[in-house]
């Protein structure tokens, strides 16, 4: 029989993952202006429909199906998840040896994966982008981006960057938040800039959404990373416990830091530490003693908040609601400190942290890790933004009159506050 306390416990991190991307919906909704909320809102609850299909059409069996012989890619033969109730069933009869809960829970907790990862790059998409190419593009991005990267890092035997380079990424600093991030950075480039960027103030509109969709995706989060372990046991406890301290400490490291710099912690400021600190431990959760959590959370939140306040600016790139700046960067972070407290014990590799044995060995694998997603990802998310610009008239971006107006109404003709059409 399977382990009927580990089947619950996936169960249960599957909803809580689930629960992330409506999350992460009030989040960036609160981030926006008055006039893009619905839109930005409606962009992140795109992925969950867009995902919904594409990972059970291809999905999946793109990231893991077939005999595991390909370091790039699963497979063909779960196509339409085509086998996977019969496997259930037969499992049902002869439970595998190593299998401690049903394959198909991980059917839906890899899914929910894929759609909080989705929803993250609209963040720097916010304002400006036609929602038709959003989710053209997003349709394909799960296709052709995600699913590929999924296999390459936890495909197993034979993968590239989790077996044959050694790299450890025990719940998506690489596969969620580097490549969310980094598609979030590129799809901006191409869009170009919001009008007015530079010259006029940009605010959050609601500071509460801001906060209640921090703490959905902080509850969220403790299925993302413990969860990760597959199985109810201590070292789901320790990424449990990692993250709740590396976000808590990254939250203090944030207020601290806008206290030096402008005077006064913000709430705003708060809510974004946490998810700084979220995103950093990600990597990390069930390598590292929760001392070394605490320091990486303490350091993230400086390199974030210079990343979003300084080299935005100073670069001129409009990350909208920073999704790059956030997730990209603290996904780098969060690899590179992996490499360097993973505690040798927990290592899914021979090798162990640099702290602990004073071999760079698994903090080069890393590195090489993090550069070839960044590589993969960048080039085929430039490749599909000029096919979607191309299907849409050349152009990915809406009109400016349409900009002005605020694209709550332009594009979806409702307004998040009636009493407000008109003003901003």
């Amino acid at each position: 029989m399977y382990d009927t306390g580990s089947t619950a416990f996936m169960l249960v991190c599957a909803m809580l993952v689930l629960l992330m991307t409506p999350g992460l919906a009030f989040f960036y909704g609160g981030l926006s202006r008055r006039k893009n909320v619905v839109n930005t809102m409606i962009m992140v609850f795109s992925a969950i429909g867009i995902v919904a299909i594409t990972w059970t059409i291809c999905g999946w069996s793109l990231a893991y199906g077939g005999d595991g012989s390909s370091p790039f890619f699963g497979g063909f033969d779960q196509l339409g998840f085509l086998g996977g109730v019969t496997d259930m069933l037969a499992e049902a009869e002869a439970v595998p040896e190593d299998a401690t809960y049903p394959t198909i829970i991980n059917f839906i907790f890899q899914m929910a994966f894929c759609m909080i990862t989705t929803a993250i790059i609209t963040g720097s998409l916010a304002g400006r982008m036609k929602f038709g190419a959003v989710c053209a593009f997003v349709a394909l991005w799960t296709i052709v981006v995600y699913p590929p990267l999924a296999h390459m890092v936890w495909g197993g035997d034979g993968s590239l960057i989790g077996d044959t380079i050694g790299a450890l990424d025990f719940a998506g600093g690489d596969v969620v938040h580097i490549s969310s991030g980094l598609t979030g950075l590129i799809l901006c480039l191409m869009l170009g800039k919001r009008k007015g960027f530079g010259m006029m103030s940009y605010r959050p509109h609601n500071v509460p959404f801001v906060a209640l969709g921090a703490a959905l995706l902080w509850f969220g989060w403790f299925g993302f990373n413990a969860g990760s372990e597959f199985v109810a046991d201590g070292v789901a406890g320790l990424a449990l416990i990692n993250t709740v301290v590396a976000s808590g400490a990254a939250l203090v490291s944030w207020m601290i830091v806008e206290r030096v710099k402008v005077g006064k912690p913000t709430l705003v400021g708060a809510a974004t530490g946490l998810v700084a600190g979220l995103v950093v431990i990600t990597p990390a959760a069930g390598f590292v003693e929760p001392w070394a959590a605490i320091i990486m959370g303490l350091i993230v939140s400086p390199i974030c908040y210079f990343a979003i306040s300084f080299c935005k600016a100073k670069i001129g790139y409009d990350d909208a609601l920073d999704a790059f700046g956030c997730h990209a960067v603290g996904g780098i972070v969060g690899g590179i400190c992996t490499g360097i407290f993973c505690v040798p014990e927990l290592s899914w590799t021979d090798f162990g942290g640099l702290l602990y044995t004073g071999d760079v060995s698994l903090l080069c694998s890393q590195i090489a890790g993090i550069a070839i997603t960044i590589v993969f990802v960048g080039i085929l998310d430039v490749v599909l933004a000029f096919i979607v610009k191309a299907c849409f008239k050349g152009s990915l971006r809406v009109s400016e009159e349409k900009e002005a107006q605020g694209l709550d109404i332009a594009a979806h003709g409702e307004s998040a506050y009636p009493a407000y059409i008109g003003l901003d």
